[in-house]
């Protein structure tokens, strides 16, 4: 008995099509990689983990902590530290949770921090560039050996330049103030002055001839040309800079000798010895360094993508 064969409807070969196609351009799973993103994750937890137990301990009550120090969510979840870190709970309702129930200023050291870290990183960005220029573009005898001598700073710790920076500062009357704060981080940094010479001298000489046969100076050369064509690197030393000096605390507890001059990070120091009998009040200190990080992670959030970007950066655009 002969077969006869039914030819296939279009919509059965369009989907028999599909079928083959998909499967062609499935690829296998591959071990590798899924070690490699479990791996991932594990960092990622690992790594966010301190940050969460932050956030959980600064929700909780210091007196709810000690009776339940291994829970893992808020215990007697509240917003009480935060409000006695930003000056909005009485005195009972600070030791009631906890508290010392002392008085903290924290607006005040936070705009402290705010001047002492902006003022001090604009200062130091833009003599670190008109150093950087010079020891890249300029041609001067003994150049090499300057910037090599120069460079041996790094080398230094800052430790070995706290105390003759202290007797200088402290011998001038500026104890205490805002440019005694600020003076030995205004001009310029070594590091600063490496990073950026290194762009500098991969910009083209060209362009740098050509405005000089336009009747420009240095100064034009540096404002017009060489700034510009550095939005990226400069963007990124701003960003360094302004994070070490925010996290900045040895020089700022020696010449923050009052509440006037002195930044979040030595009153954070203060506000853990105001401690009540029971111990350090965890849950406000916590709140006090998650508001104190928030600029930062504001910084970060707004300027991530130019920092990445500037890891590969060229000197023509």
């Amino acid at each position: 008995m002969a077969t006869i064969a039914t030819p296939a409807s279009p919509t059965q070969t369009s989907l028999a099509a599909q079928t083959a196609e998909g499967t062609r351009g499935r690829k296998p799973i591959n071990p590798g990689r899924v070690v490699a993103w479990a791996c991932l994750v594990v960092i990622m937890l690992v790594t966010l983990f301190p940050f969460y137990w932050m956030l959980r301990t600064s929700l909780s009550t210091s007196t709810s902590l000690f009776l339940h120090p291994g829970d893992l969510g808020p215990v007697d979840a509240t917003l009480g530290a935060y409000k006695r870190v930003l000056g909005l709970a009485t005195t009972a309702e600070a030791q009631a949770q906890g508290g010392s129930g002392a008085s903290v200023n924290f607006l005040l050291y936070l705009r402290n921090s705010v001047i002492f870290a902006v003022v001090a990183t604009a200062g130091q960005v833009f003599f670190s560039a008109l150093a950087a220029y010079a020891f890249a573009r300029l041609r001067w005898p003994g150049r090499d050996l300057v910037f090599f001598v120069f460079l041996t700073a790094l080398m230094v710790p800052q430790i070995f330049t706290a105390l003759p920076n202290f007797i200088l500062i402290k011998n001038l009357g500026l104890l205490g103030t805002f440019p005694g704060l600020i003076a030995p981080y205004f001009f310029m940094t070594p590091f600063a002055i490496f990073f950026l010479r290194q762009f500098f001298l991969g910009i083209s000489r060209e362009i740098e001839e050509a405005a000089k046969l336009d009747g420009a100076g240095h100064l034009r050369l540096f404002f017009g040309i060489v700034l510009p064509m550095s939005a990226a690197p400069i963007t990124t030393l701003a960003i360094l800079t302004l994070i070490n000096m925010w996290n900045e605390y040895l020089w700022p507890l020696l010449v923050g000798t009052n509440d006037d001059s002195r930044v979040l990070t030595v009153a954070l120091g203060v506000f853990k010895q105001q401690t009540p009998n029971t111990g350090p009040d965890w849950a406000g200190l916590m709140a006090a360094v998650l508001i104190a990080a928030l600029p930062l992670l504001i910084v970060f959030l707004l300027f991530a993508k130019r920092v990445v970007n500037s890891i590969g950066f060229s000197g023509v655009k």
